[in-house]
């Protein structure tokens, strides 16, 4: 059974036996899903499924899961060219897409901030537990910005259209107990109970045979695409990337920012 770890910069990355084990690694800010850590998360993803692992763990160091798209950058860079705005912007697609396409089933662990990019990422996990202190958002309207990385079709296979649509436009939070009514949470426990929560799920599924899981896997993905396309998901990055540029759209960052600090 494997025992190790790979090295990056922003995640925790690990594997004990068929457990694999995914940790955002900068909780000072929350956790956000800049252009290193999207990079990063593409190339766990690629590095797990060269080894045992059937059951990868997601999650958040610190109070957070995860912050979302690291405003900071979108804010900050305003030299940067069209072509650079898109390819920044389509990191969180190749992201969301090695993360869904691994061959272990993933977990998420969810606890404090859940927000924007960091929804696209619960999202694309197989299982989602959340503790009971979860706060979701989606802000991107809000921040002159359209929700990307092939967030809309699947949070559309997990949610009634209707209220995505809701909590989209609007961008009011939800809480933990309301992701679960609406289908996004598998469970919510107490916050103290969440890692043993998570680990016994995980437990029992590294029991059944990898091959078995993986199929089956395979199958729910291929039925889930079907009922909500992300096909189209590369076009995302045009709309954000054009947003990215957009003038009016950095100042409301910034606005959305410095209302936080």
């Amino acid at each position: 059974m494997e025992n190790r770890t790979m090295e990056f910069t922003t995640l925790d990355v690990s594997i004990d036996g068929r457990i694999g084990r995914i940790t955002l690694n900068r909780p000072d800010k929350l956790n956000p899903l800049g252009t290193v850590p999207l990079i990063e998360l593409a190339e766990a993803a690629a590095w797990f499924d060269t080894t045992e692992a059937s059951v990868v763990i997601v999650t958040g160091a610190g109070r957070a899961f995860s912050s979302g798209f690291d405003l900071r950058e979108f804010a900050g860079d305003s030299d940067a060219t069209p072509r650079d705005n898109r390819a920044q912007a389509d990191l969180g697609r190749r992201m969301a897409e090695a993360m869904e396409r691994m061959r272990a089933v993933t977990i998420a662990a969810i606890k404090g901030p859940c927000v924007g990019g960091g929804v696209v990422l619960a999202g694309v996990c197989d299982f989602r537990i959340a503790s009971d202190d979860t706060l979701f958002a989606i802000p991107e309207v809000d921040l002159g910005i359209p929700l990307a990385w092939g967030g809309i079709p699947r949070l559309v296979r997990e949610i009634p259209p209707a209220i995505v649509r809701e909590l989209v436009l609007t961008c009011r939070p939800f809480d933990a107990d309301e992701a679960q009514a609406l289908g996004f949470v598998n469970r919510v426990v107490p916050r103290v109970e969440l890692e043993s929560a998570v680990t016994e799920l995980a437990e029992q599924l590294a029991r059944k045979a990898p091959s078995v899981v993986r199929a089956t896997k395979r199958q729910v993905n291929t039925a889930l695409e079907n009922v909500a396309s992300t096909a189209g998901a590369w076009a995302d990055a045009d709309q954000l990337g054009a947003a990215l540029g957009d003038p009016e759209a950095r100042v409301a960052a910034r606005d959305y920012l410095s209302r936080r600090r």
